[in-house]
């Protein structure tokens, strides 16, 4: 067996991917095609590139069908999913525009907006690349694999990847990422590339729209999936306990200090 690692920029951050299989050779091949994987999500999901799929939702007229990418769907269905479990207040439809997830309706690969949005995926985009790339390490055949996206992790394989998290207090904690993802949001962090907007809190009782300061600073969520770990991260810091408790278990999802 022979592990390849590769360093590379891309989703606004260093990616590392590192791939073990029976040769260099394949290795090699296998990281090649994560890395293209993860740079085909990038232009897809970029809110901003104006081929993108959000730039087409975004722009397009009212009540008019707009063909995406079926993985966009899936994306909008995750979002429903935790927009429902998190009593509105995940939702990746941004300030700027007065739609709501609840304004967008989804259907076999296409959607409709019945208000104008101004979607961004800043939220969970980069932990659903890393499960693309880490899809393109197992398609070609990798015993064992690695995808490590600026605190979105995940593993597979016949290999155990030591983690050291940070505490409450600042403490550090070890653990072992074995065959699961690892998310980790900082809302103090300073390195989120700027065109990605990712959360923020849309309040229903008045029906306006702002952004406030998340209820946790810190926040480390391991599940199966890299987006799932992604997108309730930014649950924990923005909602109460008991609501982030109750997207946790939706998902089977844990935080790792609870352990």
């Amino acid at each position: 067996m022979c592990t390849v690692k590769r360093l590379r920029i891309s989703l606004g951050t260093l990616v590392a991917v590192e791939a073990t299989s029976t040769s260099a050779t394949a290795a090699v091949a296998a990281v090649e095609a994560a890395l293209a994987a993860l740079t085909q999500i990038s232009r897809r999901l970029h809110p901003h590139s104006a081929d993108s799929d959000l730039a087409r939702i975004n722009s397009a007229p009212l009540q008019t069908c707009v063909a995406v990418h079926p993985s966009t769907c899936d994306l909008l269905n995750l979002a429903q999913r935790l927009n429902t479990l998190t009593d509105g207040v995940f939702d990746p439809c941004l300030p700027s525009r007065a739609g709501r997830l609840q304004d967008i309706e989804v259907c076999s690969g296409q959607l409709f907006c019945h208000a104008p949005v101004a979607l961004d995926f800043g939220g969970f985009a980069k932990g659903y690349a890393v499960d693309c790339a880490i899809d393109a390490l197992m398609s070609h055949g990798c015993a064992a694999g690695l995808v490590n996206a600026g605190g979105d992790l995940r593993v597979f394989g016949t290999r155990a990847e030591p983690i050291f998290l940070r505490g409450p207090a600042g403490e550090l904690t070890r653990i072992e990422l074995s065959d699961a993802a690892l998310a980790v949001s900082d809302a103090d962090s300073q390195r989120r590339p700027a065109e990605h907007q990712g959360y923020y809190i849309r309040s229903r009782a008045c029906g306006e729209s702002q952004d406030h300061a998340p209820l946790q600073r810190y926040a480390a969520v391991l599940a199966e999936e890299a987006v799932v770990a992604d997108a309730l991260t930014k649950c924990v810091l923005l909602c109460p306990s008991p609501t982030a408790g109750r997207a946790l278990k939706a998902f089977g999802a844990t935080q790792p200090s609870s352990q």
